[in-house]
């Protein structure tokens, strides 16, 4: 499909904004000149919104999910809500909704190259392939591991059929797995990590390596929630949604190890970090890293520490309660009524 083609495809969509809100985004409704939703993917809420008619601030049919940052035009919304993977249903589903005649046919298009192993062109890609991680294993999966409370975590998907190969002498296996997207600080895709997962026990699969990651790394993060004034950065993925069972509005980012973590980029509007530290050499030594970049920086840094091992641990052994108590003293009172969820 041309990008003419998928523009006209969007442009039309557009012109029918409200009707293809109501029919693809039913769970939301109309405020004024946009149509309210959880996200794309048709989840009840407020926090995406679709604008319905053209004005300064751009076309109708644009959308913005508050929550994670995520925007995007009507195509995406018909790709999401029906969970379609290839351009060709997207544009066939959407070529249906405005009872257009099928496309005329087309000479075959040159084959894509695929793009070079571990780049950042194959980590969209594999991104591009996954889906939401709503009913899937990857939702299992965190659940199993005391994270319940999955908003603003668009910047995760599940892939059912993920190859993992231990090494350049093995065969090639296949695993689900959750990807997750990492970003720069303009939001652009830059790599993907990978954790595989057993379907039978619901935690990781028994390979030696069960996380990796791919494409350009240092310096971007797994983000959830858009960068402010104030966020929070750890290590693992599972180590920041433990903190944001507890910290649900507060914008993180997952680093993906300790010596990422200590290099990772911030946004210029930042004034206060807090540093999730891992209970380890290594995580005392990214602690420490970060603490001298504030310095440096002109904002402030300060450090909130884990009973155990990490926050999971903590999450998982000590229970959500003990959790949010400990939180609650490590950070600063104006951050614990403006982020800190009450106790249901």
């Amino acid at each position: 499909m041309a990008c003419h083609d998928a523009s006209d495809l969007a442009h039309r969509l557009g012109r029918q904004a409200e009707a293809v809100c109501r029919h693809y985004l039913s769970n939301g409704r109309r405020e004024g000149r946009y149509w309210l939703v959880g996200d794309v993917r048709n989840t009840p809420g407020r926090s995406m919104y679709v604008r319905l008619k053209d004005s300064a601030r751009g076309p109708a049919g644009k959308w913005t999910d508050a929550a994670t940052g995520e925007h995007g035009d009507l195509l995406d919304v018909i790709r999401e809500s029906c969970g379609l993977v290839d351009f060709k249903d997207v544009a066939d589903e959407a070529r249906t909704f405005l009872s257009m005649p099928p496309p005329e046919p087309m000479q075959p298009a040159v084959r894509q190259a695929p793009a070079p192993l571990g780049s950042p062109g194959a980590a969209r890609r594999l991104f591009g392939m996954s889906r939401p991680i709503t009913g899937t294993l990857v939702q299992s999966y965190l659940c199993e591991r005391g994270i319940t409370d999955l908003r603003g975590t668009g910047s995760l998907r599940f892939h059912p059929r993920c190859y993992y190969r231990p090494d350049e002498h093995s065969p090639t296996e296949v695993w689900p797995a959750m990807i997750a997207a990492v970003t720069d600080l303009d939001g652009k895709m830059t790599g993907a990590h990978r954790t595989w997962l057993d379907p039978r026990r619901r935690d990781k699969a028994p390979l030696d390596t069960p996380r990796r990651a791919m494409g350009d790394l240092l310096g971007n993060a797994v983000r959830f929630g858009i960068g402010g004034d104030v966020m929070a950065a750890g290590e693992g993925i599972e180590t920041v949604l433990s903190i944001r069972q507890v910290l649900p509005d507060m914008p993180m980012l997952a680093a993906l190890s300790a010596a990422h973590l200590a290099a990772i980029l911030f946004p210029d509007t930042l004034r206060r970090l807090y540093i999730l530290r891992d209970n380890d050499p290594a995580g005392n030594s990214a602690r420490d890293g970060l603490v001298e970049r504030a310095s440096a920086a002109g904002f402030e840094a300060i450090v909130i520490s884990p009973r155990l091992g990490d926050f999971n641990e903590d999450l998982r052994t000590l229970g959500i309660d003990a959790l949010r108590s400990q939180t609650r003293m490590q950070i600063a009172p104006q951050d614990v009524a403006r982020f800190m969820a009450l106790k249901a």
